[in-house]
């Protein structure tokens, strides 16, 4: 995918501007005539047209016109240039839409300074589109914290693979900070001036996946008024992060196999191969490998996205780096700085809970606890709202199971019991309650899954 789209039918100038525009680190193509201008322009998106006025085929601004037609989303930018300017023909380009009007001969650092000012205003442009998808979503701290062995390890990989561009998974629980990961693995690239893509596989409707990744063209499907860019091109040189990739359907693993061994894709309603240069950083919650035996996950794509895999700790694992995150959330969310602290006995709360729910379950105890306190210096334990642990044996767990005379002979069926009960319940969450999901996710029937649901409720474990 090029930069600048140079319709000019002069083949030496036309190569001499192109030859220039490279040197300057500006991709180009050139064609010589209206009608390979708009079958180029028909198969790929251009930042900036630079568009002869006179060409053997079609006059230039009626090419102007043809590909206003097709670029119903303003995307590209149009200068026109020719040997035979006029007042009354600039007018025309500019109310048709072109930004800039060269006569010939023109200086090419001339070109150059103005398309470089074209080119960051598209920039700019498509990263305020994802700056208005990105602000839709609740984003992670703005630091990896944390000096554990566990996370230590994470970073250490994380610091190695960077500066590659090497395909990454990165694997964890919900909340531990996957796409804060991908993000520090963009920021650490050679690709960190380019844009970082985020899309959640699992939070778009499966019917509505496909365009959000590849985009589509005008008449696709009932409702496509317009070509749409997928975010594959909108991440252009940039990265991409395929947040719950598990969660795709097997024809769309297909379709990101693809973009991975041969860089192209389609759009919806299209058929021609677009070419895109992305970095591809997957993340997913789930046992991708257990889905592959499944064959719910394609092992062919597995093994292509899984060249360096990174594993996230969950925040009980890390229990010593609580002091710390607690110290960046309180710090993020304090409007005007108070200095809140807090207390020994409110830590040492925090730090007996299993956190099913990570950091992202710890950022929001945290807020409920600072408003709780309104404007007490310290929060202290009473502050610190936790639903009851299940992960290990609790007192009353131990009563109960004493009180049904059943001995130490029985306390390894006990146990596993409490461990379904606790992967259930987390499971559940992570679905946000949606119980055929959790099933698919546990591996076992619907029936199945609400016959141990009752089950366990009956025993107090869930």
């Amino acid at each position: 995918m090029s930069d600048v789209l140079i319709v000019e039918d002069k083949q030496s100038f036309g190569e001499t501007l192109k030859l220039s525009l490279d040197d300057a680190r500006i991709t180009a193509l050139h064609v010589k005539t209206g009608r390979e201008a708009l079958q180029v322009f028909k198969k790929e998106r251009f930042d900036v047209c630079l568009l002869d006025l006179r060409l053997p085929d079609i006059d230039g601004i009626d090419l102007l016109r043809e590909m206003k037609k097709i670029d119903t989303e303003n995307d590209t930018k149009y200068v026109m240039m020719t040997a035979f300017g006029s007042i009354e023909r600039a007018v025309e380009a500019m109310k048709l839409g072109a930004c800039d009007f060269l006569t010939k001969p023109f200086d090419v650092e001339q070109l150059i300074t103005l398309l470089n000012k074209l080119l960051e205003e598209q920039r700019c442009r498509h990263e305020n589109i994802l700056l208005k998808d990105a602000m839709s979503r609740v984003l992670g701290m703005p630091e990896i914290v944390g000096r554990s062995a566990a996370i230590r390890k994470s970073l250490e990989l994380l610091k190695k693979v960077a500066g590659t561009d090497t395909t990454v998974l990165i694997l964890g629980d919900s909340g531990t900070g996957k796409e804060l990961f991908a993000r520090a693995c963009h920021e650490l690239s050679p690709r960190k001036q380019e844009p970082f893509v985020a899309i959640n596989c699992a939070a778009i409707p499966r019917e509505l996946i496909e365009n959000e990744l590849f985009g589509s063209e005008k008449g696709a499907f009932t409702g496509a008024v317009a070509r749409k860019m997928g975010k594959f091109e909108l991440a252009h040189r940039g990265t991409i992060f395929l947040d719950e990739i598990g969660d795709l359907d097997l024809d769309l693993q297909a379709k990101i196999l693809r973009v991975l061994q041969e860089k192209t894709f389609e759009r919806l309603g299209g058929t021609v191969s677009i070419k895109s240069d992305v970095r591809i950083i997957a993340a997913s919650n789930q046992n991708l490998t257990g889905l592959v035996k499944e064959k719910r996950f394609r092992e062919d794509l597995y093994y292509r996205l899984s060249v360096f895999p990174i594993t996230l700790p969950p925040l009980r694992e890390r229990i010593d780096d609580i002091p710390a995150l607690v110290d960046a959330v309180l710090k993020k969310i304090d409007v005007r700085p108070s200095g809140k602290k807090l207390t020994t006995k409110a830590l040492e709360k925090l730090a007996r809970y299993d956190w099913p729910g990570n950091i992202r379950e710890l950022e929001n105890t945290i807020e409920r606890a600072n408003i709780l306190a309104g404007t007490s210096p310290a929060i202290g334990p009473e502050h610190i709202l936790l639903p009851e642990s299940k992960t290990g044996l609790s007192g009353s767990d131990v009563t109960d199971y004493l009180k049904q005379d059943k001995g130490l002979k029985n306390a390894g069926a006990f146990g596993r019991e409490m461990a379904e009960a606790q992967l259930i319940k987390k499971t559940l969450e992570q679905t946000s309650g949606n119980k055929s999901e959790a099933a698919r996710r546990l591996g076992v029937s619907y029936k199945t899954l609400l016959g141990r649901i009752t089950r366990f409720k009956q025993k107090n474990l869930l």
